[in-house]
């Protein structure tokens, strides 16, 4: 058995301080989100209140997951995985860990103010972000990789690294490349058509070279620990690592099918999309495999059915992908209700979820106390994934009427009365979705205030092999 301090090489601390804002932010996304949704709906229940006018809500919206929720329960998982992975802690604690901590926390708060009250934002999808704020992100952003990347560099020299190692490495330093590509080159030197082509670095490699690396990384290193038995291929994990830095950088342009940028960058990123599904069945099938033998455990551990039912809504909404950017199917989707559909299903219903899994795992641990309610984790688990799955279904079949009746010229105003119905399920799903997260974060409330004490943190198998 270990203490709970594991050995000095976990700072509990940090992990607390990140699950919290990652769960206090996902819960003020939410319920921005909500209130979009009624205004879509014409039922805006503050009209008068200009700040919370539906486009600086979608922003905060989708910044505060990214960047809010996501950015802080990355961090808390690193602060866990990285030292037990590695056998060393990572290189400032006292000073560099909580400079990173409240620095996070006041760059999306000023992204906030900044947004909503003065209307100040850039044309960046995902990286609507003031422009003055984008040199102190950049400059955050290397001082994260200055923060983990040593205790690897050290493990490297014992031993032959971890996968989880090599995909959070290239996650910490391709993030400050695509951040300053997409946020700095368009708005100062290439503007225009060209600098829409390189603000896709930003645009999608926000997903691919930032959150599916330290995503697919902290997965490698949490789905064995959970199980308790090494993940079953080290060859597939490998493959999809290389497969991923080959084929996502390139990707960005299929945002921007049928636009006036040369044909010839919009078909290598149609081509880059679909090999890349290739990279991603690798991970996939190393996940469910490594489950194989084990699936009872979907029934009696709560954490194992986030991350899992993640990565089922990740082979599906990938598997969509592949589909919608081909360039027929974008004369039908583009512009619909089909894309913020896809874009929920990746960014909750997948790294969400994997977040949520390694949250409730983490939560009791930190604080040496068993969960409080079972009963809450289950209300949490089936409000969210149930509201997903018919969030997902829904903003499709709303894409696809949309785009056919455009395709057929009908009347535009008809095309946005149709989708009225679909809205009106979206707000309904999204209340279910709000209402499981709450149950969340109740559970995580009680835990710490009359969850009965647990036993040690014991030692947790690594990825592949031994024990961290």
């Amino acid at each position: 058995m270990m203490s709970n301090e594991n050995n000095g090489l976990v700072n509990y601390a940090l992990v607390k301080f990140h699950i919290f804002f990652a769960m206090t932010y996902l819960v003020i996304v939410m319920l921005m989100g909500l209130i979009y949704s009624l205004q879509l709906l014409q039922l805006n229940p503050l009209p008068e209140w200009f700040w919370l006018s539906p486009g600086r809500l979608r922003m905060i919206h989708t910044n505060g997951a990214v960047y809010g929720f996501i950015t802080n329960g990355f961090c808390a998982g690193m602060y866990w995985a990285i030292p037990r992975l590695c056998g060393y802690k990572v290189f400032n604690e006292k000073y560099v860990g909580w400079f990173l901590a409240i620095a996070l926390q006041v760059a999306v708060l000023g992204t906030v103010v900044m947004i909503l009250f003065f209307g100040m934002a850039q044309a960046v999808e995902w990286g609507e972000t003031p422009a003055i704020l984008d040199p102190i992100i950049t400059a955050w952003l290397v001082v994260l990789a200055i923060q983990f990347i040593p205790p690897i560099f050290k493990a490297g020299r014992d031993r032959p690294l971890f996968a989880a190692n090599w995909y959070m490495i290239i996650g910490l330093v391709w993030v400050i490349m695509v951040y300053f590509m997409g946020n700095f080159i368009p708005e100062y030197f290439i503007p225009g058509v060209a600098g829409a082509a390189v603000t896709g670095t930003w645009i999608h490699d926000a997903v691919g070279l930032y959150v599916t690396p330290i995503g697919w990384g902290l997965m490698y290193y949490f789905v064995p620990v959970m199980l308790r038995k090494p993940i079953w291929s080290h060859a597939l994990s490998l493959l999809g690592f290389w497969g991923l830095a080959f084929f996502y950088p390139l990707q960005g342009v299929h945002h921007y099918l049928w636009s006036p940028i040369p044909m010839y960058a919009q078909y290598a990123a149609v081509i880059c999309t679909v090999v890349l599904e290739l990279a991603v069945i690798t991970v996939i099938v190393n996940f469910l495999m490594t489950l194989r033998g084990d699936a009872d455990k979907l029934k009696t551990s709560i954490p194992i059915r986030w991350v899992f039912i993640g990565t089922i809504n990740y082979a599906i909404t990938c598997l969509q992908c592949a589909f919608h950017v081909l360039l027929t199917t974008q004369k039908v989707i583009h512009f619909t209700d089909w894309v913020p559909g896809h874009a929920h299903l990746i960014m909750y219903g997948t790294f969400g979820f994997w977040l949520m899994g390694f949250f409730s795992y983490l939560w009791p641990k930190v604080f040496g106390k068993e969960a409080y309610s079972r009963k809450l984790d289950e209300y949490a688990f089936w409000l969210v994934a149930i509201g997903m799955a018919a969030m997902w279904g829904d903003l499709l079949a709303a894409g696809l009427l949309q785009g056919f009746n455009w395709w057929g010229m009908v009347h535009f105003m008809d095309v946005v009365r149709s989708a009225f119905p679909f809205w009106a399920i979206r707000t309904i799903t999204g209340l279910a979705i709000f209402s499981g997260i709450l149950c969340f974060v109740a559970n995580m409330v009680l835990t710490i205030t009359k969850g009965k004490g647990g036993p040690a943190v014991t030692p947790e198998l690594q990825p592949e092999g031994g024990v961290a």
